[in-house]
């Protein structure tokens, strides 16, 4: 037992070596995928069984930049010491915290689920179903972006019958299982096609004409004013020069460019509507990208008031992922997508006032 727990603080320590090495840009794309497989199993000194293989099939989802979950099962059969059989079935749900999102993905994992050990050796015939726990860690690589592989240590806990006839006992056994298997990823968020822009044209401002008077001698009429014209202000922010990846919390370092865009915003007293627009990239599922939009929208909201703009003028809005600059359907591996698609991940602050270069307002 204590030499299949250093086994499992070994592999634990490795998983969070590797996730020291992982690139800072992490992401996810919400897939499911299959997970076939073979084991390998250390039993538990109590049964009185040998080591062998066995096998498990297993369905996995990123659920979000952090974490997995995984379900399924496996059975193993291997001989026991005297003439005979043991054999494990097990059946659960595993919960996958994710060290990194690069091709290279470490994790630690905790799972429950039901166990059924049968002993069927010419001294003892039992089986018990009982619950089963696990804990481990392990490893993924993507091969592509549809194709892996996964391998991880865990430390598998049950109830079994041990002795012999006439003189079991029920006892939790522990089987440090290490497993093996290929991951086939799918449900992957397609990529939109960015829509034509659509020309708008502005309508031709309107002179009034105006009679001149009757007078005994022609006078010259003045030239009108021209006549004020709205002006729309546009500042586009990237996503990463506010935000952490994934998250919705103004970085302090780099409020300074808030500070200016409210500065500019209260230069004007005649602006009376500011929109504050939020949009994502196309990697994660439509809910979560419309949600994170939303969220640093508002955020920027909030900052933008505490600097001064009244809370009243600024609208906000999330857009998600459903107006892409850039769609990079041609660019392949994941890191690289990530970097294309980086136009895409931004904050628009839209603020209308009167021009008042030659006329007044």
């Amino acid at each position: 037992m204590k030499k299949n727990i250093r086994y499992l603080a070994l592999a634990a320590s490795l998983a969070v070596s590797f996730s020291a090495t992982a690139a800072e840009t992490d992401s996810y794309q919400g897939s499911w995928y299959a997970l076939p497989g073979i084991s390998y199993n250390w039993t538990d000194s109590d049964l009185k069984a040998k080591d062998d293989v066995g096998g498990f099939l297993r369905a996995g989802k990123e659920i979000n930049q952090n974490w997995d979950v995984q379900f399924g099962g496996s059975y193993a059969s291997v001989d026991g010491n005297t003439n005979g059989k043991y054999k494990q079935t097990l059946l659960g749900v595993d919960a996958l915290y994710m060290l990194s999102r690069e091709k290279l993905r470490p994790f630690l994992l905790v799972g429950i689920g039901y166990a059924h050990n049968k002993t069927d050796y010419s001294t003892l015939s039992a089986s018990k179903d009982s619950f089963m726990g696990n804990i481990g860690a392990g490893v993924q690589y993507l091969v592509t972006d549809n194709i892996g592989l996964q391998a991880d240590l865990r430390e598998v806990w049950s109830q079994a019958e041990v002795g012999t006839t006439g003189a079991t006992d029920s006892k939790t056994v522990a089987n440090t299982v290490l497993n093996f298997g290929a991951i086939f990823r799918f449900g992957a968020p397609a990529a939109p096609v960015a829509p034509e822009p659509v020309a708008v044209q502005a309508p031709a401002p309107v002179v009034a004409q105006v009679e001149p008077a009757p007078a005994p001698a022609p006078v010259a009429e003045p030239a009108p004013k021209p006549a004020c014209k709205p002006k729309m202000e546009t500042i586009t922010i990237q996503s990463e020069a506010l935000f952490d990846f994934d998250k919705s919390t103004i970085k302090g370092k780099y409020s300074q460019i808030l500070e200016e865009v409210a500065a500019k915003i209260k230069e004007h007293n005649d602006i009376e509507f500011v929109l504050v627009t939020g949009h994502t990239d196309r990697i994660g599922t439509d809910a979560y990208n419309q949600k994170l939009s939303e969220r640093r929208a508002d955020a920027v909201k909030k900052y933008l008031a505490s600097h001064g703009v009244s809370d009243v003028r600024i609208k906000t809005v999330g857009k998600g992922e459903s107006e892409p600059i850039v769609d990079c359907k041609d660019v392949k591996g994941f890191k690289k997508i990530v970097e294309c698609l980086a136009p895409n991940r931004r904050v628009v602050v839209d603020a209308s006032h009167m021009q008042e270069d030659g006329c007044s307002e």
